[in-house]
């Protein structure tokens, strides 16, 4: 079976590395073209070792058109004459033509529980809503956006301080071993596949950096599941405000969710810092120390770690050194 991989980042990365070592017949790999200073083109997603270069290592070769859909693209996936197109976060929408190309169709390999969570970010959304469990459903590709009979999947619980980046590493492996289980299938004959509910359908719409504003009155879990599922990109962020200079952007990287001090100041607005305090060692977890930070609900938000404008990420330790807390202290929108 003829196979053309098409994926990008470090989601797709482990199911070709996973079809290299098979022995599956990889004929050629898709991946969109890399992105630098120069161009506008070109994926922004995170990667590890690279599409591109895991297929040179294994001497595949490679097709990185600006768009598959056009007839540059079609004419360039065409050449490898596929039987079958296996798709993992490729970043772009296949039209019904490059669909019809190969013989026995295409898979996709996508990370939700379908049909939760169609769409381009999957796993920021499943936290983002506060999903206990999500999972990977390898689905047949249809002109609709991840609508086809899925014909595999399993789940796997999301950690609770668990980041999209964090869980995208488990659910790539989970990916990379259900393709394996679903071309074993196909060798032995046509897959009955089930249809979705679509009165279950949810969307997973592109993230934007505009998400990342943190809104301060939120509750500490609304907070602190944002800061999660924005991580590796577009990311939270908030401002430091301080009497007298002017608001300095910062990234939040890290949060915990309470708990409530044991002394707290009446009357706080949300966004205030409230202290400098070490979160109460729990479990296997070690004590640390976190900036104490009011807002909605009824306990406050921690910050472990955050990363200021034009500065390297930081502990919260390693940020008061720097900032030692003062009176007035707060973080919220750049203006206001």
């Amino acid at each position: 079976m003829r196979i053309v991989m098409m994926g990008t980042g470090t989601f797709a990365e482990p199911t070709l590395e996973a079809l290299l070592a098979a022995g599956v017949d990889v004929v050629g790999v898709v991946t969109q073209p890399d992105r630098n200073s120069g161009r506008k083109g070109g994926s922004t997603r995170q990667t590890g070792k690279g599409m591109a270069n895991i297929a040179a290592a294994a001497g595949v070769p490679v097709s990185q058109p600006e768009s598959i859909n056009t007839p540059e693209g079609l004419a360039a996936l065409a050449a490898f004459q596929p039987e079958l197109l296996v798709v993992a976060a490729y970043g772009q929408i296949l039209k019904p033509s490059v669909i019809a190309l190969p013989t026995l169709g295409a898979i996709n390999v996508h990370a939700s529980l379908l049909p939760k969570y169609r769409g381009a970010s999957p796993i920021a959304h499943a936290i983002l809503n506060g999903e206990t469990t999500t999972g990977v459903t390898i689905i047949r590709i249809t002109p609709g956006l991840d609508a086809g009979d899925m014909l595999v999947s399993e789940s796997r619980d999301i950690f609770p301080d668990e980041t999209t980046g964090e869980l995208e590493v488990r659910l790539a492996h989970l990916g990379a071993h259900l393709t394996l289980y679903v071309l074993r299938q196909l060798q032995a004959g046509p897959i009955p596949g089930e249809k979705q509910d679509a009165a279950l359908v949810t969307k997973a719409p592109k993230l934007t950096k505009e998400m990342g504003a943190i809104d301060w009155t939120q509750p500490a879990e609304i907070i602190s599941r944002q800061v999660r599922a924005l991580q590796p990109w577009p990311t939270a962020y908030t401002f430091f405000h301080r009497p007298g200079k002017e608001p300095m952007r910062v990234i939040v990287n890290r949060v915990v969710a309470g708990p409530a001090l044991s002394t707290e100041a009446p009357n706080v607005s949300a966004g205030q810092i409230l202290a400098a305090e070490r979160i109460p060692a729990s479990g296997d977890s070690p004590s640390e120390m976190a900036m104490v930070v009011s807002c909605g609900g009824t306990v406050p938000v921690w910050i472990t770690e955050l990363q200021p404008a034009g500065k390297k990420r930081m502990t919260a330790a390693e940020f008061l050194r720097g900032y030692p807390l003062q009176p007035g202290y707060r973080f919220g929108p750049e203006v206001g």
